[in-house]
């Protein structure tokens, strides 16, 4: 079928494969580094306790046939080098039926990370990727040209991640729609990165610029994209520009990088030797698609189209969810990022001391992106994901989002366990744990150009309140490693909270599944 085939996106599959294939790696990696702290048999959210009461159709992971740290981190690291393969080429050095199966292999890895990842896991990205990653199953390899229907599939991705962030915005909060959103974003992001004090002290008719600008680009644009070239690749490419100007002002993990690669898909040969220089385009002689794989790419677009109707129902209706998965194996699903936009920025300092009655001084811990010692400028590490400081991101607006895993993080360091330790920057206590620890909350802003100047500060905070009055680890004797096997410790059972636990959250804030955060 002459029209199955579209030989003019080589390229665009190319570079979509590849980008895929390096924030797989990105995935698998924070996975390798960070799952014992956060999901390990003595982690805060232990994956064989999730597993005791969750069954496989609920939530399909290779876990449920057999879980042990080992097999995880094997896993983790499998998937990793896999990636690394495939972003440096391997796929096309198989035949078509073999690089089919290595991307099966690495979604079905990462599916059942994110299957029983729980509260760590919970981010739109993390089904963004396994969609696309599905998508990259059916796209081929250098020995057949790329399917056009496969090709649509993803022009329809990116729709619904645009279109769906660019509604969620435009139905939440109403400094959407008043322009001034970006007054505060830039300040109160999840994680900001080290152009991020200057993109908030930009003038705030640039700011008015780049909400209206996001408008365009995500509730207009996007239907450029189902149109014909070089109309698309215009699409497509205004889509790039506003996702790399993300990428510079923030970190989100590998969202914006998805979208890139997305994108990139769109466009054409001839498109993408304007944009790139791209060296002399080799010779394929494409041979014709074979009638399994014709027949493969025919049902799994059949598919996609009967579980895109609950997503597109989900776009229409006035009471939109984002980041929804609706289904088990994160087919297809809905996106959206930033409903709403604090107006303040909140922090959570833990502090531990040595004294058992707390008069010895505090010493504060420090987490490698979350922000913390005011001198230090945010650093970059999207594409890389720090899961913990997400969530302490999360916690600081909304404590009851916290309670499952906050207890266990403070027994932790009050054993100096070592997993939880390297997800840190600086530990105060290297040689013995401390005698207590508590949780205070911070307000943070941004310091203006004047007082960066006089005192070397990018932040200026004040504490607000307690959030965790200091306990010791007779006081979470239940929460600690040592209290937990592949079945023990209760972390997360609905215990009450040493003298009342954090509280205080913001009751209008909403939950990054409704029409919050990322």
């Amino acid at each position: 079928m002459a029209w199955f085939a579209a030989p003019e996106y080589r390229l665009a599959r190319e570079l979509f494969l590849r980008l895929l294939a390096l924030v797989y790696a990105c995935g698998f990696l924070a996975a390798a580094r960070q799952f014992r702290a956060l999901l390990g048999s003595r982690g805060m959210l232990p994956v064989p306790r999730f597993l005791a009461r969750v069954p496989f159709r609920r939530a399909p992971s290779l876990f449920h046939w057999h879980y042990s740290d080992r097999l995880y981190a094997a896993l983790a690291r499998t998937g990793l080098l896999l990636s690394l393969a495939l972003l440096a080429g391997a796929a096309n050095l198989l035949p078509l039926g073999a690089a089919m199966a290595l991307w099966a292999l690495l979604w079905v890895l990462y599916l059942s990370i994110v299957n029983t990842g729980q509260t760590w896991y919970a981010f739109g990205w993390e089904s963004l990727l396994l969609e696309a990653g599905a998508l990259a199953v059916f796209l081929g390899n250098d020995r057949v040209a790329p399917p056009l229907l496969l090709l649509w599939l993803l022009r329809w991705l990116l729709f619904r991640v645009e279109f769906g962030a660019g509604l969620i915005k435009w139905r939440g909060d109403e400094c959407w729609r008043k322009l001034t959103c970006l007054y505060h974003h830039h300040e109160t992001q999840p994680m900001p990165g080290p152009l991020s004090w200057f993109f908030h002290h930009l003038p705030r008719p640039l700011h008015k610029a780049e909400a209206a600008a996001n408008h365009v680009v995500q509730l207009a644009v996007p239907f450029g994209l189902f149109l014909p070239q070089p109309i698309a690749s215009g699409a497509a490419l205004l889509m790039i520009a506003t996702q790399l100007w993300l990428i510079a002002s923030g970190n989100f993990a590998w969202l914006n990088w998805l979208t890139v690669a997305l994108a990139l898909s769109v466009l054409d040969t001839g498109t993408l030797r304007h944009a790139l220089p791209l060296g002399p385009d080799p010779d394929l002689a494409y041979g014709p698609q074979p009638a399994w794989y014709q027949g493969a790419v025919a049902a799994y677009v059949l598919l996609v189209l009967v579980l895109s109707w609950r997503p597109l129902r989900n776009l229409l209706s006035p009471r939109q969810q984002m980041n929804r998965s609706w289904d088990r194996l994160h087919l297809v699903n809905s996106y959206g990022a930033f409903g709403s936009v604090n107006r303040d920025r909140y922090e959570i300092v833990l502090a531990g001391t040595r004294d058992a009655r707390g008069t010895d001084g505090w010493q504060e811990y420090e987490f490698h992106g979350k922000p913390g010692e005011p001198r230090r400028l945010p650093r970059q590490f999207a594409p890389y994901h720090l899961r913990l400081d997400w969530l302490m991101w999360f916690a600081a607006i909304s404590p009851s989002y916290a309670r499952p895993w906050f207890l266990p993080l403070l027994a932790r360091l009050l054993t100096n366990d070592p997993d939880t330790l390297r997800l840190l920057r600086r530990n105060p206590f290297p040689d013995a744990p401390p005698a207590l620890v508590r949780a205070e909350l911070h307000h943070y802003r941004f310091t203006d150009a004047h007082e960066l100047r006089t005192t070397g500060t990018w932040w200026h905070r004040r504490r607000v309140r307690t959030y965790q009055r200091p306990v010791g680890i007779d006081d979470l004797r239940a929460y600690a490693p040592a209290a937990e096997g592949p079945g023990g410790g209760r972390p997360g059972d609905g215990r009450s909270w040493p003298g009342g636990g954090p509280g205080g959250g913001r009751k209008g804030w909403k939950g990054w599944r409704g029409r919050g955060g990322p």
